[in-house]
């Protein structure tokens, strides 16, 4: 290879590397005064909404889509009816696909425990507008969770929506947190500018906590409590005895964990920090109603030509798109809404998502799904994620001083293999270092308030929460994710397009909207019968 060539890539190495360093000090860095170690050092200063005058409280209405039976699942819905947010200003609506599923006895239980709050259960199959006399399957699109959530907003009270993912605990002043940074609500009656759209850092904390013992016959059965911190499910986690066979039956948790507390969260946090483009994940995310019916609206936003003007209105629009929080953010983001700043990150509140039994196939099957669901939608930034890893950018910076000749004759830096395999090794210590301290610093759950109704897994490592990761343990899996990210982002982003979302499959099209490849059960039946779906009748509940 000619050497104009190499110098370029590794002078182009050098300028990616510390593009990357320069992100990461944006959040780690600058210890002291950077938001990760000050908004996560202890508890937020308590929220000004749920104390104004009543009549100036905003209604707020929560909406918690239900699949399946998830780690510590009452926990996390039951986070909802623990906020210091006046009750009598809260909707709260949970959603499932139908009675049949796992999640729906769980909510029932919420429910008859908490009949002094204005909440109910939407069930997607009994939905008028997608099933029965005048209603269709297709009305909306073939994004699950979006068809789940579709009746509970186009019944929301007041102006507020807060979707928020079923499997995520909250702590009891986040609504209030939520609410002023949406409004611009400060303590002593001052208001500051108020956001379109605001949203949590998310956190994953891994419930198997004693994978070591065994029983009798060399397996340990983990009850549904300790596993998950909670009370609801009902099934065992079995442990393996074999070291092996545990991490290939529990490792894809601890990756995900470790994923969401370095890489994600250093990065999250950054994007979030310069604003410079919107960076969300839906686990927990607020905006208004009018806001969303109004930008969705080719008639009232200019920005909304070809195929997306001839979407549906409101939440709806967005059923056709995979990443729904993302396109949402977006659109929120490049809408024009004088007065109202673009998103707001309410630093020091996570969203905690507890995990139980995730194996290494599961946890690159949803590495896999999130890559190709966002491939299309922030192309650039998926084709460069790779080069945000550890193993790759280390490899670009050893690369580049070894190879720019200015670097050899002015630092005396060996132009030779050796030189960048030690160098790389530095860096990547240097990079564990950095995301051990991130790590340590939100799990140690400094910022999280707690009482007696925050969980064993949201209590943190500094309250007596989940165990401490010794760093033996850590290690393993730092190394282990790291190893995986390159590969995994090989497969997800250049080998393919389809993925598996809450047990259906989908194609990603490069205009970022999905189509389904398996069928509705009403579409198969009726293909069986050899008549459409229009016209057929669907027995509807008690419950709505």
């Amino acid at each position: 290879m000619p050497s104009y060539i190499i110098q370029a890539l590794g002078s182009a190495g050098i300028i990616w590397g510390l593009v990357v360093v320069l992100v990461q000090s944006i959040v780690v860095l600058l210890t002291p005064l950077s938001n990760s170690f000050r908004y996560y050092s202890s508890v937020p200063a308590a929220p000004a909404s749920p104390y104004l005058p009543k009549d100036e409280v905003p209604h707020v209405t929560i909406i918690r889509p239900a699949k399946g039976l998830e780690p510590g699942l009452y926990e996390c819905l039951a986070s909802v009816f623990h906020q210091s947010y006046p009750k009598d200003k809260l909707t709260i609506y949970f959603c499932v696909s139908s009675k049949e599923d796992a999640a729906y006895p769980v909510i029932l239980k919420l429910l008859d425990d908490h009949p002094d709050f204005d909440a109910k259960v939407f069930i997607e199959t009994e939905d008028p507008y997608l099933h029965g006399d005048g209603g269709h399957v297709d009305n909306v699109g073939p994004n699950p969770k979006i068809r789940n959530l579709s009746r509970a907003y186009r019944e929301a009270k007041g102006d507020i929506i807060w979707p928020l993912d079923c499997n995520v605990w909250i702590a009891r002043d986040v609504a209030g947190r939520m609410v002023d940074k949406l409004c611009g609500y400060q303590p002593n009656g001052k208001r500051a500018k108020p956001y379109k759209f605001v949203h949590q850092l998310p956190l994953v904390v891994d419930t198997v906590t004693s994978m070591s013992s065994s029983n009798a016959e060399g397996q340990t059965l983990l009850s549904g409590s300790s596993v998950t911190g909670g009370s609801d499910a009902q099934s065992s986690v079995d442990v393996p005895s074999s070291v092996l066979s545990r991490s290939w039956a529990h490792g894809g948790g601890r990756l995900e964990e470790m994923f969401m507390a370095t890489t994600h969260a250093k990065f999250y946090g950054a994007i979030n920090t310069v604003s410079i483009a919107p960076c969300i994940v839906g686990k927990s995310n607020m905006f208004r109603k009018s806001h969303l019916d109004q930008v969705t609206d080719p008639a009232r936003n200019p920005i909304l030509t070809g195929r997306a003007a001839t979407l549906p209105k409101g939440l709806d629009h967005f059923s056709l798109f995979m990443c729904e929080d993302h396109v949402i953010g977006d659109l929120l983001w490049r809408s024009n809404l004088p007065g109202f700043a673009n998103h707001g990150l309410v630093w020091g509140d996570l969203a905690i998502q507890p995990m139980a039994g995730m194996s290494i196939p599961a946890y690159v099957a949803r590495r896999v799904r999130w890559l190709r669901a966002r491939k299309w939608t922030v192309l650039s930034a998926t084709l460069v994620e790779h080069g945000v890893e550890s193993l790759v950018c280390c490899f670009y910076v050893s690369f580049g001083l070894t190879s720019v000749p200015w670097i050899h004759e002015n630092l005396g830096i060996p132009q030779t293999w050796k030189a960048l395999s030690y160098l790389w090794l530095a860096g990547v210590t240097l990079w564990m270092v950095i995301d051990r301290i991130v790590f340590k610093k939100l799990h140690a759950g400094h910022s999280i308030h707690v009482d007696e109704h925050t969980p064993l897994f949201a209590r943190g490592t500094s309250r007596g929460g989940a165990e401490k990761r010794r760093f033996g343990e850590w290690f393993l899996a730092w190394l282990g994710r790291e190893i995986l990210a390159l590969p995994v982002w090989t497969w997800a982003v250049l080998l393919g397009t389809t993925v598996n979302w809450r047990g259906k499959r989908f194609r990603v099209r490069s205009d970022m909207t999905v189509v389904s490849i398996d069928p509705e059960p009403e579409e198969r039946a009726s293909a069986q019968n050899g008549h459409s779906v229009n016209g057929t009748s669907r027995a509807r509940g008690k419950k709505d």
